[in-house]
């Protein structure tokens, strides 16, 4: 969908900066428009409705309902597609709103700053277009524990795998294994919906094991169609149950003839540690059996400085949510930034997750990243489509 299609909403107080803002946008050629002078007036056309705007423009100082209320309203009855705030105030309290606005399972496209003109207007209209479906639109699938079980037992849950490339080449050098699944009749289930089902259930030692059999058995297929590449596998904090964990994973690998140096093993950093000298033995027995361990998502969780001083992490993943719009949010810039230069510090390697623009990408290449990921690159595929996956790549850019 190209931006003159898009179904957009304006909502803004000020008369006259909701006339220019919808003139600006009949300019850029959208026809769909629809127009609000608050959020009760906004919330009752948005009702109404019997189809949802694929993008509305909101300001944030309305009267009677503040913009911030209004986008709560939004995101808990999914009346839009997703939301830009529009705004002259304060970009650290336009920062603090879209994070909220996000966690409430809203797409977020980003922030407009006052006053409104073609180019700002096109560049966060053209996001939509190029984002993939946020969290909030995953369709829910019913389904009970014993179908996942069932599930693994047929085969239907199974990895895709999503390319890593190296900034300073562009060369394709590893993918993470992500869980997906496949019902018998085709519909895919959000992972969002299946993994903490699969916690609860005490199956995640299954689905684990189940990843890096699968992974081992991909790379070894990968490596003998000469694509030699190091696998990332996630593992929850469930699986951080005891040092005899490091000897099944190390056995799995044995039987697939897999180096533990191919294999790097994910963990979340805000759920790192429950027992903390169990987990630690545990980590430690991994890596001194030559796994690589990365700390995901960092910068989300509450104790990052000190799950990296006892952790003996190989790699960082500096989470998507920082990535995203950075080179036009100082915030995210600086956060950044000071996860790179305490990476150098520590002799950890970088992986910048969600690299969705060209723009994302100059930015961290220019600040020192070593590697990303992002449907820039591509999105997960599975594992007989990785070679195009990586030929696209290679053509499109290098």
């Amino acid at each position: 969908m190209s931006v003159h299609e898009l179904h957009v909403m304006l909502v803004e107080d000020h008369a006259f900066q909701r006339r220019l803002g919808l003139r600006l946008l009949a300019d850029l050629g959208l026809t769909r428009l629809e127009e609000a002078a608050d959020g009760y007036q906004a919330l009752e056309i948005l009702r109404a409705a019997t189809q949802k705007p694929d993008v509305i423009l909101v300001d944030l100082d309305l009267p009677g309902m503040d913009g911030i209320e209004f986008m709560g309203f939004v995101a808990q009855e999914r009346l839009a597609k997703s939301i830009a705030v529009v705004s002259a105030m304060d970009p650290a309290l336009l920062h603090t709103v879209q994070v909220m606005a996000k966690a409430s399972g809203l797409r977020v496209l980003g922030a407009v700053e006052k006053p409104l003109t073609p180019g700002k207007l096109t560049h966060v209209l053209s996001l939509f277009e190029g984002g993939h479906t946020p969290v909030g639109e995953a369709p829910v699938i019913p389904v009970t524990i014993e179908q996942l079980r069932q599930a693994m037992h047929n085969g239907e849950i199974f990895p895709m795998f999503q390319p890593q490339v190296e900034f300073g080449n562009g060369k394709v050098v590893g993918v993470e294994a992500l869980a997906r699944w496949r019902t018998g009749d085709g519909q895919m289930v959000p992972a969002a919906q299946f993994i903490p089902m699969i916690e609860n259930g005490g199956l995640i030692e299954e689905l684990t094991h189940l990843m890096l059999v699968q992974s081992c058995e991909w790379h070894q297929r990968w490596k003998k169609e000469g694509l030699s590449l190091r696998v990332s596998v996630n593992v929850s904090a469930h699986n951080l149950t005891g040092p005899e964990v490091a000897d099944r994973y190390e056995k799995v690998l044995r039987e697939h003839g897999v180096l533990p140096e191919d294999i790097i093993l994910e963990i979340t950093e805000s759920s790192v540690m429950g027992d903390t000298a169990r987990g630690l033995g545990m980590l430690a027995r991994l890596r001194l059996k030559g796994f690589g361990l990365s700390v995901d998502d960092f910068g989300t969780g509450y104790s990052s400085l000190a799950q990296l001083s006892q952790i003996p992490f190989t790699e960082l993943k500096i989470d998507h949510g920082f990535v995203n719009d950075s080179p036009n949010q100082p915030r995210k810039r600086a956060v950044i930034e000071a996860s790179l230069d305490l990476a150098r510090k520590l002799n950890l390697h970088v992986v910048a997750e969600g690299v969705e623009t060209m723009e994302e990408w100059q930015l961290l290449a220019q600040l020192g990243c070593h590697f990303a990921q992002g449907y820039l690159i591509s999105p997960p595929v599975e594992g007989e489509k990785l070679h195009d996956a990586v030929q696209n790549w290679r053509k499109a850019h290098h």
